[in-house]
């Protein structure tokens, strides 16, 4: 019998911060309370949303931070598939990665190839825009197929773009104030579009798998910016509800957080509420190997409350969520 370990954990804006202001941790303050939560998670497939890059003086942009978090742990060492530029450097920000002991047999990104951009004209500009304009994704999506037990499994990360609305050109006074209500919400409006064009894009990727292999084990894992019922959660599970053809019941993904506890199921604390955003979405095959989820939230703060700041908590605003699979 082999147990295998699955972990998705947003880091949030995980970085160097060489010259810290008052109110913001160093590195070393957010890996002191971060690398037990590592610890902790015991995955054999960990999968990390805003992981930032960091440069060293003639060398390539890398994931030197998030080694220093894995050092020390059982994933120092293993290896670290991220999302990166064309010419081979990590972005500068909220890169995808899966740090994992299994074999990495291939990898691919995804940004706007499979679902193309929908063009917009925007209302509030200020100029106004002049002709229509497409609204692309700004974060890749993350395919590593990985070896277990001599067959393919699948691993797809994702952040899917977060519910702030999208800047419009002339209608901000500054960073957090609009000068329009209308124009928030069209703002709003551009980024559930960019939501939904990478959950198109992720169904259509999941789909393309089970086209070239029906029996295809694939798990979905990230912070999607959405609870399971909400609209693009829901079009990347493709449950039979949704699509009324019972004969795609094989396609259909499983939220694995269903097996916790209402009570208990949030990833994300905001206005004193928990919502679960984090999600390991996997196909149906996988249920016969799923032994359970939990979910790392008893010291999970609300970073929306009053003087909630970064200094007093230097840990993520997310909680790693962990699925344990056993396999013969």
């Amino acid at each position: 019998m082999v147990a295998l370990r699955i972990a998705t954990f947003n880091l949030e804006n995980f970085d160097e911060t060489p010259n810290p202001t008052p109110n913001e941790p160093t590195l070393a303050d957010r890996i002191a309370v971060m690398r037990p939560q590592i610890n902790r998670l015991r995955a054999d497939v960990l999968c990390l949303q805003e992981v930032n890059g960091q440069e060293r003086p003639g060398q390539p942009r890398s994931l030197i931070a998030l080694a220093d978090l894995l050092q020390g742990t059982a994933l120092a060492g293993w290896n670290v598939v991220s999302t990166e530029k064309a010419n081979g450097e990590v972005f500068d920000e909220r890169n995808l990665a899966v740090v994992t002991s299994l074999p990495v047999v291939a990898r691919a990104q995804l940004l706007n190839d499979l679902v193309a951009a929908p063009v917009y004209q925007v209302l509030t500009a200020n100029p106004p825009a002049a002709h229509p304009q497409p609204i692309a994704i700004e974060r890749p999506i993350l395919h590593v197929e990985l070896e277990l037990l001599g067959a393919p499994l699948h691993v797809i990360v994702v952040h899917l773009k977060s519910k702030l609305p999208t800047d419009i050109a002339g209608q901000k006074l500054d960073r957090y104030t609009w000068r329009d209500s209308g124009a928030a919400a069209e703002g709003s409006f551009l980024s559930s579009m960019k939501r939904m064009s990478q959950a198109v894009e992720v169904r259509r990727l999941v789909d393309q798998l089970l086209d070239a292999d029906a029996d295809a084990r694939i798990v979905v894992a990230g912070d999607f910016n959405s609870t399971a019922d909400e609209v693009p959660v829901i079009a990347i599970r493709g449950d039979v509800e949704d699509t009324g053809n019972g004969a795609l019941a094989g396609r259909v993904l499983v939220p694995l957080e269903n097996s916790i506890p209402q009570s208990a199921r949030y990833s994300l604390f905001h206005h004193g509420t928990g919502q679960m955003l984090d999600h390991l979405l996997v196909t149906r095959n996988l249920l016969a190997n799923y032994r359970g989820t939990e979910i790392h939230n008893e010291l999970l703060h609300d970073e929306s409350a009053d003087f909630a700041t970064d200094r007093k908590y230097p840990e993520s605003d997310h909680a790693p969520v962990v699925a344990t699979f056993e396999f013969t």
